[in-house]
C-alpha cells in the first residue's frame, strides 16, 4: 500500500476507536509522526491536542487525556477556565495552561484575524474555523463594528449531532455586549449536507424580525460544512427584507 494510503487507513482505524492508547499504536500512526507526514489539517481534534500535551502521566497517556478533554470541550459554549480544566485527572495546572494558551492563540490568529471589512459571505469564513470542524451543531455570532470589521466571534449554542436551537435571546446578547452595529449568524452542518432546512429558514425569519426590533441588522445567516458554505441571504433574500 502506498505510504499516504497507509497513513489514511490508520487514521480511519484510529478514528473508529478513540479509546486506543498511544502506546498501543505503531510509530507511523502516532500523532506526532502523522503530523510530520500528512500535515496538521489531517489530524483529528484528539490527535492535535495529544501533540500539544506531548506526554501524559503514569496512569493516562497523552492521547487518552486528549480524548477525555475534547469530549468535554465539544459541550462547552464559553472558554473553560484554568479551574475547569484542572478538574480532569491527569491534566493539572501545567497542561490546563497549555490548552488555554492554544485556545487563546486560535482566538487571536484564526477566529478574529479578519481586519478588512466584511463585504461578502466568504469574508466571514476565517471567523468560523472552529465550528466548521465540529461533530455537533454549533451556532456562532460574528459581531461587526460600524466599518463592518469583525469585533469578535461568539459560540452561543451547542446542539446535538444533527440539530441546534437558534434563539434570538442567545443570538443578540453578544451583539448588545459588544455594542455591535450588525451581526452575521452561522451554524454548521456536521453531516456535510449543504442546504437550508425548514427549521433553518424559520430561525432565519425569527432572527431577522428580532434584528429589526433591536436595530441591529443581521447581514446574513450562513450554513457551513468542513468544505463549503451556503448564504441564506443569497438563496432566500426574502427573509432579509
Amino acid at each position: 500500500m502506498p505510504i499516504n494510503l497507509w497513513f489514511f487507513a490508520g487514521y480511519y482505524s484510529l478514528s473508529m476507536n478513540n479509546s486506543r492508547k498511544l502506546g498501543d499504536l505503531p510509530n507511523h500512526l502516532r500523532p506526532r509522526e502523522r503530523i510530520q507526514v500528512l500535515g496538521a489539517e489531517h489530524l483529528s481534534d484528539n490527535e492535535l491536542l495529544a501533540v500539544v500535551f506531548g506526554r501524559g502521566t503514569a496512569k493516562s497517556d497523552a492521547l487518552s487525556l486528549a480524548n477525555e478533554l475534547i469530549s468535554y470541550l465539544n459541550t462547552q459554549i464559553a472558554t473553560p477556565t484554568l479551574a475547569d480544566l484542572s478538574k480532569f485527572h491527569g491534566v493539572g495546572p501545567s497542561k490546563a495552561c497549555q490548552v488555554l494558551a492554544v485556545l487563546e492563540l486560535s482566538r487571536r490568529f484564526l477566529l478574529c484575524t479578519v481586519k478588512r471589512p466584511i463585504r461578502t459571505p466568504a469574508d466571514v469564513l476565517p471567523c468560523l474555523a472552529a465550528i466548521r470542524q465540529c461533530d455537533q451543531e454549533k451556532v456562532a455570532v460574528v459581531t461587526l463594528d460600524g466599518g463592518h470589521q469583525v469585533i469578535a466571534t461568539h459560540i452561543v449554542t451547542v446542539g446535538l449531532a444533527n440539530q441546534s436551537q437558534i434563539h434570538p435571546r442567545e443570538t443578540f446578547w453578544p451583539a448588545i455586549h459588544d455594542r455591535a452595529v450588525s451581526i452575521v449568524v452561522a451554524h454548521n452542518h456536521p453531516s456535510g449536507q449543504l442546504s437550508a432546512s425548514d427549521a433553518d429558514l424559520l430561525a432565519t425569519k425569527r432572527l431577522s424580525e428580532a434584528a429589526k426590533t433591536l436595530g441591529i441588522p443581521m447581514l446574513d445567516h450562513l450554513i457551513v460544512t468542513k468544505s463549503d458554505f451556503l448564504s441564506i441571504r443569497e438563496s432566500h433574500p426574502e427573509y432579509f427584507v
